[in-house]
């Protein structure tokens, strides 16, 4: 075997690489890679990926020192902190507006904007991210409206990592909800400061002590009482203390003193992405470092562009966008991923490079956690999941950032006996492909905030394929819910009614048993099913009841009573035995 020319060949690698580019980076056969690789209990192919510390293993017997490849040299991304004080100016705030379901966080923004986004709403909800600016005392102030539905953690947790401070909504009717304490934990664990909006205030059932309060219990304490927490009470239907809010967001700003890189090729964030027809490919991006430019060239994790278009969150086009900006771009060469970071490069040669060599590196990746899989475990969950029931459907979403919210709730809901399986997923509206799709695996197709036009549901039901469209996500994870309860059916259930305490048998034959005794527990009623106590079947059911002579309808714990029993074959109770006396009813299965 043919070691490297010399002992400690330095060789950059990134976390995982394939094993032929392994061995072109060393400048070592490639057989002699795979041998040594097979020395070491790893089977591996030419095309196979190995990661890091597996290429460890065999580096130092092939005279081979490794080095990390940095993420900046695979994705050519720049780090904006790492630059001159000099070249350093001031940058708006970017706010992200966050909280519980209806406690009025796109209706203050809306107010903020005089706008009406939030009467456009399904649900009354905001369904995925959106970026706004406005402009308060000449300065500008961005904001991300996140939703606020369960299903949206994702996005909202997504949204404190863009931003510099988390504005906390919260109603006064209603006070702190289970989304308030998830949106708190998430501006805690991201480290970006608070402000709390205390909306509703001019609810006749608004109590604003208790909100605080609740707040407090939760770690944010109000400046009034102690803390370091700005709360501001405010009514975006009277526009009460709006200016206020705005102002406190800008005291805040200064005391930061925000800024960013001005000059240079731009970076930032992906903050959503969606298929508009006749446009292709959009994306909402909040550019972070650097001025972007019409005609400037991006990266987006595997996806590239060149800037066609942009426009700012009230409709207009622009030509460049600075730090802190949200904009709307069209160019994209496909959709790239909500939360990708983007960097502006010199050419299209290089935007080309660069996504090509992100998308192999993201496919060693899976090659390599795919090998990491044993065969065992493999064919553990292949029979786990095949003993299962599954809901086949192929969804299609409006925007990148709803579909994923989507996906992930939908695979929450299943349970040992039942889960969804997604056949395939995709942004835009539903087409021939999608249906052909869905006929061939039994799918049912689920659109959410998208359309179909005529001939395509024409196609549909002559393809017998079933369609479904929601605007609101909680009506669609309910109706896939039902539908997987459905299709689970039903369980049998007992139910303990009483236990009885035989006392005396009075007569016993093929079809009958009269015994006395003492109820111990629960109530004794007619036609109730009776088993013996360490029996796991009945024998009987109770036909009548009598206490003190006289016949009755039930028997209370704690009293003595006659009973008869309807048996398919002689009795074998005797004198001291517990019967149990159940109630057996089919129940549908829930999640």
């Amino acid at each position: 075997m043919e070691k490297a020319d010399s002992t400690n060949v330095v060789v950059d690698i990134p976390a995982t690489i394939q094993v032929k580019d392994f061995a072109e980076r060393s400048g070592v056969k490639v057989s002699d890679v795979v041998a040594e690789l097979m020395k070491n209990g790893v089977m591996a192919t030419i095309n196979d990926a190995i990661d890091f510390d597996t290429a460890s293993i065999i580096a130092s017997d092939l005279g081979i020192e490794l080095k990390p490849e940095t993420e900046e040299a695979v994705s050519g991304k720049k780090n904006s902190h790492q630059t001159d004080g000099e070249s350093l100016v001031e940058r708006p705030p970017v706010v992200a507006v966050m909280g519980h379901v209806d406690h009025g966080k796109t209706t203050l923004l809306d107010a903020i904007r005089k706008s009406e986004v939030a009467k456009s709403e399904a649900g009354g909800i905001t369904q995925h991210v959106k970026a706004y600016q406005i402009i308060h005392s000449g300065r500008k102030i961005t904001f991300l409206d996140t939703p606020g539905h369960e299903a949206f953690s994702i996005l909202r947790e997504h949204g404190t990592r863009l931003t510099d401070i988390a504005l906390i909504v919260v109603a006064a009717d209603e006070g702190v909800k289970p989304q308030t304490e998830e949106v708190i934990s998430f501006a805690v664990k991201s480290g970006v400061r608070s402000v709390v909006a205390i909306t509703k205030i001019d609810k006749p059932n608004a109590n604003i002590e208790r909100v605080k309060q609740q707040l407090s219990e939760k770690g944010l304490m109000p400046e009034e009482w102690g803390g370091d927490t700005v709360m501001v009470e405010v009514s975006a239907q009277n526009n009460t203390n709006l200016d206020k809010l705005l102002d406190v967001i800008l005291l805040i700003t200064d005391v930061d003193e925000l800024k960013a890189r001005a000059d240079g090729l731009a970076e930032g964030t992906v903050v959503e992405a969606h298929v508009s027809t006749g446009q292709g490919p959009l994306a909402t991006l909040l550019v972070e470092a650097g001025t972007l430019k019409k005609g400037d060239y991006l990266i987006a994790g595997s996806i590239y562009a060149k800037v066609r278009t942009m426009e700012e969150s009230n409709g207009e086009q622009i030509t460049e966008a600075t730090s802190a900006t949200p904009v709307l771009v069209a160019g994209w060469r496909g959709l790239p991923v909500l939360g990708e970071q983007f960097v502006a490069v010199e050419s299209e040669k290089q935007a080309k490079a660069q996504s090509l060599a992100y998308a192999q590196k993201q496919k060693y990746a899976q090659n390599a956690e795919v090998k990491k899989i044993s065969s065992e475990d493999k064919l553990t969950a292949a029979i786990a999941s095949a003993k299962k029931i599954q809901l086949p459907l192929l969804l299609k979403a409006d925007v990148h950032g709803s579909l994923q919210a989507v996906i992930s709730s939908l695979e929450t809901l299943g349970n040992e006996e039942i889960e969804v399986r997604i056949v395939d997923s995709g942004v835009g509206a539903v087409n021939e492909s999608d249906v052909a799709m869905a006929g061939s695996t039994g799918a049912s197709i689920i659109g959410f905030n998208v359309s179909m036009s005529g001939p395509i549901k024409q196609l549909a039901a002559r393809s017998k394929v079933q369609t479904r469209f929601y605007k609101v996500i909680y009506e669609l994870l309910d109706d896939i819910k039902a539908e997987m309860e459905d299709k689970l059916g039903s369980v049998t259930v007992e139910e303990l009614q009483a236990e009885l305490e035989v006392k005396g048998i009075f007569r016993t034959s093929k079809n009958m048993l009269i015994c006395g005794g003492l109820v111990k527990s629960g109530k004794l009623s007619k036609n109730l099913l009776v088993r013996e106590e360490n029996a796991e079947q009945p024998f009987g059911s109770v036909k009548k009841l009598q206490r003190e002579q006289q016949a009755v309808e039930e028997v209370k714990e704690g009293n003595l009573c006659g009973v008869e029993i309807v048996t398919e074959q002689k009795s074998t109770v005797q004198e001291g035995d517990k019967l149990i006396f159940v109630k057996i009813s089919e129940k549908a299965k829930t999640l």
